[in-house]
């Protein structure tokens, strides 16, 4: 979740009141019986019926929280991309590329609920190419994974002693998150796949994206 929006639930100074915490679990709520509503059913046919339904709140009080249906898809996919993004910056304290995406696959496949829901990934995409806001809310959110990613992979450069070329980052970083989407695709359609089979094709290839071209280039002197 952003850190405005956080930011706009805590008091001045930053604790949270009894009727902020509380609309807040409200929030949390209904935006967990809309993921069941849009993973059944899809964003465009779940209903704020069905969304009243799951969560066992009339549609007025569910008004109260969210002006409608989009801008509890927003709030979701605001949530879903955190999520995402968060398992980048994890890899700043020393986690493992290629392990820590065998990891997220493993999860994707059992749609664990503490993390992303790869079907209402999906589903965000596509609800993109009809709505602008969803569309426009999924860019600045792969810009500022693929930002994370460049950021990561200079990092892993210099640690490794190697020349940071910029110019062979961003494309390296641009590889690695089609990489990321392909995962979430391939939990979808083979969600009984061996876990292991992936991580051991992701632990061969990773290594080989982390290197840049200056380091490819002696390799090849060599």
């Amino acid at each position: 979740m952003s850190d405005s929006s956080s930011a706009a639930r805590d008091g001045v100074d930053g604790r949270r009141t009894k009727a902020q915490e509380r609309t807040e679990r409200q929030r949390d709520r209904i935006l967990q019986a809309a993921k069941a509503c849009f993973v059944e059913h899809g964003f465009h046919a779940a209903s704020m019926a069905n969304i009243s339904e799951a969560a066992q709140m009339s549609p007025g009080l569910i008004y109260r929280y969210f002006e409608n249906k989009n801008a509890i898809i927003l709030a979701i996919i605001e949530r879903q991309l955190h999520d995402s993004r968060a398992g980048i910056e994890a890899l700043n304290h020393g986690s493992n590329l290629g392990a820590r995406l065998a990891e997220v696959f493993a999860k994707l496949q059992v749609a664990d609920e503490e993390f992303m829901n790869p079907a209402l990934y999906l589903e965000m995409s596509a609800q993109a190419s009809r709505d602008p806001q969803i569309a426009q809310a999924l860019g600045e959110s792969d810009q500022a994974m693929r930002g994370q990613l460049s950021a990561w992979l200079s990092k892993a450069s210099r640690v490794e002693d190697q020349p940071a070329d910029m110019l062979d980052v961003e494309p390296r970083a641009l590889v690695l998150q089609c990489l990321f989407e392909g995962l979430v695709v391939r939990a979808v359609r083979e969600p009984r796949l061996d876990p292991a089979l992936m991580a051991r094709g992701l632990l061969a290839l990773i290594p080989q994206l982390q290197k840049g071209s200056a380091s490819r280039r002696r390799e090849g002197a060599s």
